[in-house]
């Protein structure tokens, strides 16, 4: 009996880390309840974003020293519990029965807002220009974390979920094959990480002040860094009390990524970044 060798010359290829990164696992479609294969198969996703050496890094332009954005989200919803036999991040869809028989309103558990405004700012033509100085967010528990403007989120929730809970858990995580830090929980107030000469400006829909982004950015002077501050709930105000202005961009409700594209557009148009 022959013995089945391999063809020499053809060597299996090695996918890149972002390739990797990138693939999105099949979806399946999920009961309303929780069972024991459920709970197995989040077990099987927290062991997988375990086993993550890293998240890769995004394009940026990091020589710039020009003055910059700070972005701070604040009540994100991203709270971990232990549902079944596994901690996972709690949302309104996978999570709603769970929530109800603990009284809370599956309405408030929304952390699919904060995903979206990190991506609406991580993917802005202001932060690849290299004009994005940090990130920070706060939940609505208080916990408080910096994101390095050149991380690269996963695209999917799923994904961007299992590397929160990673992040909560470990308090800590690092670019892909390397040790720096890219996610970190840090200690309160977000003050203190702010610069002394920035102008902090809030956003509400209940503001009585009602501008134009573009016409509120153009003439603050580009030798100042500017913090903006933006809810990421799904409903009610930012309540802080460091920043400066509070301001409302539109006379309609909107999203948080929708207004963080506002400012990011406003900015780029202010400083010529196409």
């Amino acid at each position: 009996m022959v013995r089945p060798y391999t063809m020499k010359g053809h060597k299996r290829k090695k996918k890149s880390e972002e390739d990797r990164y990138d693939r999105e696992e099949e979806e399946q479609e999920q009961p309303d309840g929780f069972d024991e294969k459920e709970d197995q198969g989040h077990e099987e996703e927290e062991e997988a974003v375990h086993e993550m050496e890293g998240i890769p890094i995004g394009p940026s332009d990091r020589s710039t020293k020009k003055p910059g954005v700070i972005f701070v989200l604040e009540k994100a919803s991203l709270e971990v519990a232990k549902v079944g036999k596994s901690y996972q991040i709690l949302n309104s869809d996978d999570h709603a029965n769970f929530l109800k028989r603990n009284n809370k309103n599956p309405a408030d558990y929304r952390p699919d807002i904060v995903h979206q405004a990190l991506l609406s700012i991580l993917d802005s033509p202001l932060t690849k220009a290299g004009r994005l100085r940090a990130v920070f967010v706060k939940t609505e528990k208080g916990v408080l974390f910096e994101v390095k403007p050149h991380v690269r989120l996963p695209r999917t929730y799923k994904r961007f979920s299992g590397i929160m809970l990673q992040l909560l858990q470990k308090l800590s995580i690092t670019a892909a094959g390397k040790r720096e830090k890219l996610l970190r929980v840090i200690k309160n107030p977000v003050t203190q990480y702010l610069p002394v000469n920035s102008q902090k400006i809030g956003f509400s829909y209940s503001s009585d002040k009602l501008v134009k982004m573009r016409n509120h950015v153009a003439p603050i002077s580009d030798d100042v860094d500017l913090v903006f501050v933006v809810g990421a709930m799904a409903h009610g105000k930012i309540e802080t009390d460091y920043t400066d202005d509070l301001i409302a961009i539109s006379g309609y409700p909107m999203s948080a990524a929708r207004c963080i594209a506002r400012i990011c557009e406003a900015l780029e148009d202010k400083w010529d970044i196409l």
